[in-house]
This record gives structure tokens, sequence and C-alpha cells, in this order.
């Protein structure tokens, strides 16, 4: 990942003929064409309550109920839309309202939500905290109303007083802090969330062969190597963001196979372990990490030879990948909850659609001259661009 780079980087005879790209621009770059992200089946799964985790086909599950994960994840995509539309601003408030009731005073989270309306399990700080926190993060920022930021602001700083033994919560929980400090520079908290998260994710082992903090590959690999990218940045701790780019590096061509990704499954994979390649269950969510860490590595470092990551995510959405068949349903605007040896799956469930949606905003934020690092704007982008004014 050095350089600038031109090319698309997918293998563009696998995509429809409407996504290939055109001619070069006057500044002699190939710009891709990519589908607008649809909110449509996100809507679906939307109640008066919060966001269904599942479905069958795309038929929601309401006994299935609502995961926090889930409901934190669809106020990120809503807060990083530029323009949001009236009907999404009514989604952001439901999925914040809804993290509201799941915090706990202490800071923790409760992590799912009975379809009959009662809480499961006990609040704490796994998981569904570090991911509120990064929804609350990027609410605060970016949020489309002034209530929505505030509110944001206030609840991240309550939740940011606790922290997990977790790295995968502490590095969302990063990545929440790091929304922070784009809009509110020096913010102790969010910088203490920081450094704590980067002791609890630990340095990357010293081997070239297994440069990663942890002895197995799991899921939202990506989100590790973002949240030690984000710390070194924010940090001014050079070595440490040295180390993130290096993790990223190694893990983006890891989890690549003949020129499109093709990544771990939730099963996870170590070193010395046989590992069917291709994965007989790939996620989603494990592509979108890679999407938004790689973007984040284009826009800390101004080198957008990271876009290359972006590009792989988006086309294995749109069919460059292992089965050759798309994820992405333009009828239903959802997208399928995973790729198998014999195809893709046919649920289309809140994580993956929400995972689809975040990736293909990254590539309407390519499309825009001004949005990718590096190209014609000293200016280093916003994930998704500006928040609107309402």
């Amino acid at each position: 990942m050095r350089g600038s780079s031109s090319q698309p980087l997918v293998r563009i005879e696998i995509l429809p003929e409407s996504l290939r790209p055109a001619s070069p621009d006057p500044f002699g770059v190939i710009r891709m064409s990519y589908p607008d992200a649809p909110f449509r089946h996100l809507q679906r799964l939307t109640d008066n309550v919060g966001l269904l985790q599942h479905s069958d086909g795309v038929v929601p599950l309401h006994a299935d109920g609502y995961s926090v994960d889930d409901v934190a994840r669809g106020l990120i995509v809503v807060c990083r839309e530029p323009s949001p539309s009236q009907e999404l601003i009514v989604l952001g408030r439901r999925y914040l309202y809804f993290l509201a009731q799941a915090q706990v005073a202490g800071g923790g989270f409760r992590n799912h939500l009975g379809h009959d309306r009662q809480w499961r399990g006990r609040p704490g700080t796994e998981d569904s905290w570090g991911c509120s926190l990064w929804a609350l993060g990027t609410a605060a920022a970016r949020g489309p109303t002034t209530g929505i930021r505030e509110e944001s602001f206030s609840r991240f700083c309550r939740g940011a007083r606790a922290s997990s033994p977790s790295a995968h919560a502490m590095a969302f929980a990063a990545l929440g802090a790091a929304e922070i400090l784009d809009s509110h520079p020096g913010n102790h908290t969010a910088l203490t969330l920081l450094y704590r998260a980067h002791i609890a994710i630990g340095k990357p082992a010293p081997d070239a062969a297994w440069p990663w903090p942890e002895p197995r590959l799991s899921y939202a690999n990506a989100a590790i190597a973002e949240a030690v990218i984000v710390s070194g940045h924010h940090l001014g701790d050079d070595r440490l963001l040295r180390n993130g780019l290096r993790m990223l590096e190694w893990l983006l061509a890891t989890e690549t196979r003949d020129g499109h990704l093709s990544v771990v499954s939730p099963r996870g994979w170590g070193p010395g372990e046989a590992e069917p390649r291709p994965a007989s269950d790939q996620r989603p969510a494990e592509v979108a990490a890679l999407a938004d860490a790689c973007m984040r590595a284009a826009t800390v470092t101004g080198d957008d030879g990271w876009l290359a990551g972006v590009r792989m995510s988006i086309a294995w959405f749109l069919g460059d990948n292992d089965a050759k068949v798309a994820l992405l349903d333009e009828r239903t605007g959802g997208c399928s909850d995973g790729l198998t040896s014999a195809g893709r799956s046919r649920n289309q469930g809140a994580e993956s659609t929400l995972a689809m949606i975040s990736v293909l905003q990254h590539g309407r934020c390519m499309a825009a001259p001004a949005c990718v690092p590096g190209e014609h704007d000293d200016s280093p982008p916003l994930l998704g661009g500006k928040p609107a004014e309402v």
C-alpha cells in the first residue's frame, strides 16, 4: 500500500456493464460507477421500537427481537449520509432513543431486547458497549440535527467512563473516540479512551509472518487495525500508527485471493491451522470492517493506494468474490447474510444490510473528487461526507 493508484484494482469484467468505468477523467483518473446505498430494506427491518436483527428471506423475524450492536451500526450509517432524508433522520432518532434505553447509569449497555420489550441478560462492556460508543461518537460528530449531536455526545461521555477487557469492544469504542476527536479536538475523555484501547489491544507480534496482536483472526478483524491507526494518529505516536498500518496491510493481503477478497469466516483462523480457501462462511461485516479501515488509512496518511482495499470491498458485494455472485439485492435493497460454498444466503438480516450500506457509502465518497485523499485537494475528507444541518 504505497503511492498513488489510478486503476480500479477490481476485476472489471465480472461487474455489470452499468458499473464498469468509463474513460479517464481530465486528471487521468479512472473512476468506478457504484450503486447508491439503498435504505429500503433497512426501513423494512425497522419498526417503532428499533431495528429487528434477523429475517427469513426479506421478511423481518419479530420473534428474534433487537440487537444493540445492529441498532448502533444503524445509527452510524444514518449519520454518515451527507444529506439524509427526513425518513432517515426519523430512523436516526429512533436508533439513538433505543441506545439511550439500553445504556445504564454506570455507562454499560444491555445487549438484546426481546420483542416482548424485555431486556435479556445483564448490562456490561462487551461488544454492545463498544459498538454503542462508536455510534454515539459518530452521531456526536456528524448527526443530522443539533439534538442528536448533543444527546449523543453526552451519552458517549457517560459510556466512556467504563472500560472493557475485550480487545474488540475497546477497538469499536476507539472508533467512536476518534470521531469525537475529529469534532472536539483534544477532548480528554476520548483521548483517555484511545490510550486504554491501544493498551487493551496490545502490540503486534514481531514475526513478519503473523504481525497481529492476537493468536487468531476472528471477526471484524480490520477494526482492531483501524483502532491502532486512529490511536497512533490522535495520540501523536508515529510508531503506533505504523504498527496499525502494517497490521492492516498484512490483513488485506491475507484476506485477498486471486485478486479479490476472500475473508476469514467467523470461526476464525490462526497460524499453523489448515484454512480452506475459500472459507465456507464469509460475512459482509468482515468486508465492511476492511473498507472502513482502508478508508481511514487513506484519510490519515493521504495515501490513496489504500483505496484499493475499499474498491475490492465494494466489488465483493457486487460479485467479485469466491462464488462470483452479488450479495447486494438491488430489487429489495438488502444484502445476503453470507457467502457459502453453495453460493449466497437467502436471508437478508440487519448486520449484512448495514455492512453493505456502509461500504457503498464509501463508494459514493470515492466518486466525489474532493473526497479522495491526494486527488486535487489538500484537505483530508470526513468518511462519508459532512453532516447536514436540519
